[in-house]
């Protein structure tokens, strides 16, 4: 038995997007070249752009390919910073990705950032109140904000237009990472951008407030590893990390990976009616948080609550703590029954760490080490979820006896 509960690690890439990825491998032709065959590629290039587009709500223009989340990310974060100069302060919640976390500290170790930790709630959410606080007192010295549009761990979904429209009073562009809620919930980057806002500018050479960025991955949803988009206003300034032939609006140079752009935009071409998948989804993740708790009494799901028809958690995410347990040690019990799921914390050279979101939602450290992240996908079903629930108390038990100090083996 092999059950695959890890889809906010990655998912499996969908057939037409391999079949896509294939044939257009078989192209030659760099798109930059002026010969027919290089336009036959530019072609492909620019349709799956202009797809891509459209499953967010954007502009062709504005869809940089990047090589992945991570790069896009990056880019938004460093390119906005560099071109907000001598601004130094980057608010950033608790809680976010390693790869806004990192990236944030490594401006602050090599370029002076100041970084402004703004807090979660229990439920992991950032409260927009405490953004107009942050704002109120010093923004002129504020580069930018960047958040999560939901949680990768626990799934909790941020108010990101309410957050962005009290940027933009004050002129300070913010950055979204979308890449765990792309295709799990409707994106609409022009609504969220505000197109044609005209409020503040944030001054010369600096960018126009309120969301102008925003991070994707094409391996969340079908597509293939190694590809991703930062989506950037046209009213953006930024500062690119790589120089040569000026490729993407001088924002990305480099030629660009026309087989990965055509299989990503098949991917999200398959994202379809997201809100009617949805009811999918939410049933499968219902049954899964009413299944464990009703199998292991004393675990605690963790982030907003899955009811009501304006809830703010994603549909495919389970996230729980149990008490007295290792998550780490679930983890492997649960492999070794042919359920992959994921502890949700960060591993520095294969040593686990206490999940760094919980504790920035005020949990202790022990809670942040008992935490397990179960995420459905579109090809999950209901005997996945069944089998996880008659795998689970086994596992449970021999966890709990293990404590919180001995570790399962690997294998």
């Amino acid at each position: 038995m092999s059950i695959y509960l890890d889809h906010a690690a990655t998912t499996p890439m969908l057939p037409a997007a391999i079949e896509a990825y294939v044939d257009a491998m078989s192209v030659v032709g760099n798109p930059a070249s002026i010969h027919s065959q290089g336009q036959n590629a530019k072609r492909m290039l620019e349709e799956a752009r202009e797809t891509v587009a459209r499953s967010v709500g954007c502009d062709p223009i504005e869809v940089v390919f990047t090589g992945g989340g991570t790069e896009a990310i990056n880019l938004a974060l460093k390119g906005l910073f560099w071109a907000r100069a001598p601004r130094r302060r980057i608010l950033v919640p608790g809680g976010e990705h390693h790869a806004t976390m990192d990236t944030v500290e490594w401006l602050e170790n090599h370029d002076g950032a100041e970084p402004g930790w703004l807090p979660l709630d229990r439920a992991g959410r950032v409260d927009p109140a405490r953004v107009a606080d942050a704002l109120g007192t010093g923004a002129e010295d504020v580069a930018l904000l960047s958040l999560l549009a939901a949680n990768n761990e626990v799934g909790t979904l941020q108010p990101v237009a309410e957050i962005g429209e009290i940027a933009a009073v004050h002129g300070i562009p913010v950055h979204i990472d979308a890449v765990s809620a792309y295709g799990q919930v409707p994106i609409d980057f022009r609504a969220l951008s505000g197109a044609g806002r005209t409020g503040a500018s944030g001054g010369a050479g600096g960018s126009a407030g309120g969301i102008v960025a925003l991070s994707l991955s094409a391996h969340k949803i079908g597509g293939p590893v190694g590809i991703g988009a930062l989506v950037l206003s046209r009213r953006a300034s930024i500062v690119p990390l790589i120089h040569g032939g000026g490729q993407q609006r001088q924002v990305r140079s480099g030629t660009q990976d026309v087989a990965a752009a055509v299989a990503f935009a098949a991917a999200a071409s398959a994202l379809g009616d997201v809100p009617a998948r949805n009811v999918h989804l939410r049933a499968l993740r219902d049954r899964l948080i009413a299944g464990v708790l009703a199998v292991v009494p004393t675990a605690v799901l963790n982030g907003a609550a899955p009811d009501g028809p304006d809830e703010q958690r994603l549909p495919g995410n389970a996230h729980f703590t149990f008490p007295g347990c290792e998550g780490e040690s679930l983890l492997f019990l649960l492999d070794a029954a042919g359920i992959s799921v994921s502890t949700g914390s960060a591993c520095q050279a294969g040593i686990p760490e206490p999940s760094h979101v919980l504790r920035a939602m005020g949990r202790s450290e022990a809670e942040a080490r008992s935490a397990l992240r179960i995420t459905l996908g579109r090809d999950s079903t209901g005997a996945d979820v069944d089998a996880f629930l008659a795998a689970l108390p086994a596992a449970h038990a021999q966890a709990s006896r293990a404590g919180m100090n001995d570790r399962v083996p690997t294998r």
